[in-house]
């Protein structure tokens, strides 16, 4: 851990303990979920005042690398993975956004069962509402922390084998491609809101009720233009970006 500070930069002194502290995050010196010094602790360290170490904790919350929790003190927050949603001919998983961001994808079936189709499922797959559909739910995590609770819409006819293969710690994308030949893509529809999180979203990511999710519908069709599944996503937005 450097504490060395810059007297004679031209940037402020909020900054260069923003950076320092930023490196310390990003090179595991706090790991995740680990609690930083306090803001006294960390004024002697730097040696300035709490106000400028006041402005960047501040700053690294409102950047995503830290949290405060209440009557507990600042913590380190999961590195965030960023995810290309301009999605045309271009689909990217979630397990290829985990590799690009130098994180290990890991999944786990929350269940897999025939639902039938509500009127926007139908619609997209050209059915009639109340047909059935396979949903395959999962969560999705990086280094090991949950970060999306994923919910994938497949028509019955030429996917009954999702009912049945192993489908943890691996894309479902890759594994129906293994299987048919056919991948996603391009996305459409593809709507992205904030949402909060029910009873199962917030126990599957291990956040509580209520809390803020980035939550993705999307149509994915193949490379002939044809349906190949819906997907509605709910994403922990403290621990994912989106490349818009």
């Amino acid at each position: 851990m450097d504490a060395h500070l810059d007297g004679g930069s031209s940037a402020p002194l909020y900054q260069q303990v923003l950076d320092l502290l930023k490196s310390d995050i990003e090179q595991g010196t706090y790991p995740v979920d680990s609690q930083i010094p306090t803001e006294l602790e960390l004024s002697k360290m730097y040696g300035v005042g709490r106000v400028t170490v006041r402005r960047a904790i501040e700053e690294l919350v409102g950047e995503g690398y830290l949290t405060k929790r209440q009557g507990r003190g600042t913590f380190v927050t999961a590195t965030k993975i960023i995810r290309k949603v301009h999605q045309k001919d271009d689909v990217q998983s979630f397990t290829q956004a985990c590799a690009e961001n130098g994180m290990k994808a890991g999944a786990r079936v929350v269940a897999r069962k025939t639902v039938a189709a509500d009127r926007d499922l139908a619609s997209f797959f050209g059915l009639d509402e109340g047909s059935d559909l396979i949903l395959v739910s999962r969560v999705r995590t990086a280094d090991g922390v949950p970060v999306l609770f994923e919910n994938n819409y497949y028509p019955v006819d030429g996917f009954e084998f999702l009912k049945d293969i192993g489908l943890s710690n691996c894309s479902i994308f890759e594994a129906v491609g293994e299987r048919t030949g056919r991948y996603p893509c391009s996305s459409d529809p593809c709507r992205l809101e904030i949402a909060r999180a029910g009873i199962d979203a917030a126990r599957e990511l291990k956040v509580p009720v209520g809390e803020p999710l980035f939550f993705m519908n999307a149509g994915f069709l193949d490379s002939n233009g044809e349906r190949f599944c819906y997907g509605r996503q709910y994403y922990v937005g403290s621990r994912y970006s989106f490349d818009i």
